[in-house]
């Protein structure tokens, strides 16, 4: 198999799997879906997504408990991961992956399932993990920073539990919360942990339906002048280098 690099190009990947109930239960891949990204502009280049039939359909929920989640029957016809996995090869292989808590749940899951096919998995030219970054960067003023919290944070709506949906969406957390770091990088002393008692923005409650209020974290109209700061900054990112290594050096953003 050919090797391709993509050293400046980052690649927002997303798994869906099986839910194990018993110990030492399989995780089987799902769903697959990706989006590949210019750093430079932060646009999408391409995107991908796939359902994948699991070799034992039984580990597959006759009804799911979502909204347009994933059941027996939608995968009983989709492709096979063998199927699929040259594509898959071909969007991860050489790329920087990026997407939430990939390091310990998606990126496992991948080499595992090119090993039970007997094929050389794809590797990264680096990992962006948004979890753990903004778990560190951001702190815990989004809760238990799952990417349904963060969403809600922000007001960008339920997440899908579906991988292109939720690509997307982190892609997105990802561009609020660096506003929001850049911001506070520039008067730390005055701004940093104060957003939430900022302007408020309605959104929807995920487990009641009721309209609730939510700390937003910018004065509304702000957003789309910053998100382009961030864009122009991030299109400055070369190989290997990491949104990390942006963060500390916000300050320049408002320069």
């Amino acid at each position: 198999m050919e090797v391709q690099t993509f050293q400046s190009e980052i690649v927002f990947f997303d798994l869906e799997t099986n839910v194990p109930n018993k110990p030492g239960q399989h995780f089987h891949i799902l769903e697959f879906g990706a989006i590949i990204v210019c750093p430079r502009k932060l646009e999408e280049l391409e995107s991908f997504t796939t359902l994948i039939q699991p070799k034992d359909l039984s580990v597959v929920s006759l009804k799911s408990s979502r909204s347009d989640g994933i059941t027996r029957a939608k995968v009983t016809n989709a492709p096979r991961f063998q199927d699929v996995a040259d594509k898959i090869y071909g969007l991860l292989n050489g790329r920087i992956w990026a997407g939430h808590n990939i390091r310990r749940f998606d990126c496992v899951r991948i080499k595992e399932a090119f090993a039970e096919i007997d094929k050389v998995a794809p590797e990264p030219s680096g990992i962006i993990d948004s979890l753990g970054l903004l778990t560190d960067k951001f702190g815990k003023r989004a809760g238990n920073m799952k990417m349904a919290s963060l969403a809600a944070y922000f007001g960008l709506g339920v997440q899908k539990h579906r991988s292109l949906d939720d690509v997307r969406m982190n892609l997105e957390v990802l561009k609020h919360c660096a506003t929001v770091l850049f911001l506070e990088s520039t008067l730390p002393n005055q701004l940093e942990g104060k957003w939430q008692n900022s302007s408020k923005i309605m959104t929807r409650s995920r487990s009641n339906y009721q309209i609730a209020q939510r700390a937003m974290p910018y004065s509304k109209g702000s957003l789309g002048k910053m998100t382009q700061n961030v864009k122009n900054l991030l299109s400055k990112a070369q190989g290997n280098q990491t949104l990390q290594s942006l963060i500390k050096h916000s300050h320049s953003l408002l320069r």
